[in-house]
């Protein structure tokens, strides 16, 4: 096996290898959409950072990331790279050797552009992948998960109000905000975002296109769903799909099926607008948000990271 530089002439072979291991996820989570477009590949190839390997001249697999940015996952110092779910993936014969040699040399590139948070997206039923980073040093942070826009099946809860927010009500939710800041700092987590000043949450709700739906006890927001027309990746972007890309409940309200009515709620009218499916991302890290949406939606990508020493990039080691 051999591995080069990822190249544009190797665009045509990596889609559909992106496209079977699309359909290979498809088959076990048959709620996703099954046809889709695989997005333009032509940036990988620019920005040498990629890999891909051959056996004779047949692709194998390949190795993708978007250039290196700063502050990673938005609560680190870390400048980083990610390979998104479409940047990466192998037959699957041999696969975790296949992406154990990918990585040997993908990360010394991106150590060299001064990265060293190291994340990658994978399908998530792709087990032996997985373990094969896990030996790498790498963990699981973040979920996508999806399921069909019905109804959870929960008795709902008479005494709560549940209403979309619109407009200047959408400032009501700072309180909740920054506690859902504060709940993401603390063990196991450890996600210590930027908390907005008033004026700044006031400025991104009404400049937000995203909608919000709200439980309410005595007119007290007790807890909300942010609901996006696209959520962490490209098939999110589907036309008949929503992603929940933010969501707290009061603690003192949690255990009594009212975040699940809230759901409900939210999901009859995105239902009655015809959209058939619904998505959430999460991080693993977050035990409640963990076992909550596992409960009730379908993981079909796992994002694994790895922080390599800083110290190693800056003593010119590679």
């Amino acid at each position: 096996m051999q591995i080069i530089d990822f190249i544009h002439e190797h665009i045509e072979q990596a889609t559909l290898l992106a496209k079977a291991s699309y359909a290979e996820e498809w088959a076990r989570v048959t709620v996703l959409p099954q046809d889709i477009t695989i997005p333009d590949l032509s940036g990988f190839a620019g920005n040498c950072l990629g890999v891909a390997a051959f056996e004779q001249d047949k692709m194998v697999g390949f190795l993708c990331c978007y250039s290196p940015f700063n502050n990673a996952f938005g609560s680190t110092k870390a400048r980083g790279v990610f390979s998104p779910i479409y940047g990466n993936c192998s037959i699957t014969e041999n696969r975790a050797a296949i992406y154990a040699r990918m990585y040997q040399i993908a990360a010394e590139k991106w150590a060299r552009a001064g990265a060293s948070s190291h994340a990658i997206c994978l399908y998530a039923d792709n087990k032996t992948v997985q373990e094969q980073f896990f030996r790498y040093g790498f963990g699981l942070r973040c979920v996508d998960a999806i399921r069909p826009m019905d109804v959870l099946n929960v008795s709902p809860n008479l005494d709560i109000e549940y209403t979309e927010l619109i407009g200047e009500k959408r400032f009501y939710l700072r309180t909740l905000d920054v506690l859902l800041d504060e709940h993401i700092a603390t063990s196991p987590a450890f996600i210590r975002r930027y908390t907005k000043t008033e004026d700044e949450f006031a400025q991104e709700m009404h400049e937000s296109k995203d909608r919000y739906f709200a439980a309410k006890s005595n007119d007290e927001i007790i807890a909300f769903l942010k609901v996006s027309d696209e959520g962490e990746n490209f098939i999110t972007s589907m036309p008949d799909m929503q992603s929940i890309c933010g969501a707290f409940c009061l603690p003192q309200y949690r255990g009594k099926g009212i975040f699940q009515s809230l759901i409900n709620h939210a999901i009859s009218i995105l239902k009655s607008e015809g959209y058939t499916r619904l998505g959430v991302d999460f991080e693993s890290l977050n035990p409640n948000a963990d076992r909550f949406w596992n409960k009730y939606f379908r993981a079909y990508t796992h994002s694994l990271v790895r922080r390599i020493d800083e110290d190693a990039l800056k003593r010119g080691t590679l």
